[in-house]
């Protein structure tokens, strides 16, 4: 197993591919980790550089007390694209990952290729709502989130027809460290970028479920239309979009990827 001790904790990551091609980082949802990524490492792992790791109080990272907020969160990123040797990456977070991956390209643009952010917003939820559930997982553990977690994160569609992939994803959840989810709720809960994110002048795929409950198409047009260089992906899903619509989220991720580096190795040759 692999981790990289930085901002005095361990973080646990993974690395495929060649790390002489155009790397790529990728940033779970709150109450997952790195293995809700399993379904994007195959279609691009030839082509680039894939890392995957947990997010603090995620996994096998460590869950040191906090609260935590996002600055924090995305100083993580970028302590271990140091750490890899990796000066700039594309970056891809789904949920709390993109609201990091927003953190970063407002604050440190200068690592990023581009940014894909999935089924997020420059605000998740409520101040209140979050520290109220940061509050009932100290006191009664993750038992009950993860009892409702199915009807926020997939459609009882996609839960009737898959659900083995749905109970790895509760059996990960009930097993967290209870202090780390909280934590990552109260990053949640007082982090706002949405007079920020008008800064962000990379290329950006932003990714929605069109039957996400939690961060809707609003939300993710409402990102559209304040980042400049982005366009949106539609795909039939809720709030975890590249498990539940995976052939799509491929698409959608590999065309754009592609058609970044392309016009990057367009550039350097002629430039």
């Amino acid at each position: 197993m692999s981790f990289a001790h930085i901002n005095g904790i361990d973080v646990f990551y993974l690395t495929d591919g060649d790390p002489h091609k155009p790397a790529v980082i990728f940033s779970n949802s709150l109450g997952t980790d790195h293995s809700m990524w399993d379904g994007q490492l195959e279609v691009l792992r030839r082509d680039f550089y894939v890392i995957r790791y947990d997010t603090r109080g995620h996994g096998l990272t460590s869950a040191p007390k906090g609260p935590y907020t996002i600055a924090q969160l995305g100083q993580d990123v970028l302590g271990l694209l140091n750490y890899l040797g990796v000066d700039k990456a594309f970056f891809c977070g789904i949920s709390m990952g993109g609201l990091i991956g927003q953190w970063l390209a407002v604050n440190a643009q200068e690592r990023l290729e581009a940014l894909v952010i999935a089924n997020t917003a420059s605000k998740i939820g409520s101040e209140l709502a979050w520290t109220e559930r940061a509050a009932l997982v100290r006191k009664q553990g993750l038992g009950a989130i993860a009892e409702s977690a199915p009807s926020r994160w997939f459609t009882p569609e996609f839960f009737g027809l898959y659900p083995k992939a749905v109970n790895e994803l509760l059996i990960n959840l009930k097993n967290m460290n209870p202090e780390g989810y909280a934590s990552c709720c109260e990053a949640l809960a007082v982090e706002d970028l949405s007079e920020h994110i008008s800064k962000i002048n990379i290329p950006t795929l932003n990714i929605s479920g069109t039957k996400d409950p939690v961060t809707t198409v609003s939300d993710a047009k409402h990102l559209q239309s304040q980042i400049k260089n982005s366009q949106l992906a539609e795909i039939p899903a809720s709030h975890i979009s590249n498990i539940e619509a995976m052939d799509e989220f491929n698409h959608s991720l590999k065309v754009f990827l592609n058609k970044v580096v392309q016009e990057s190795t367009h550039m350097s040759v002629n430039g």
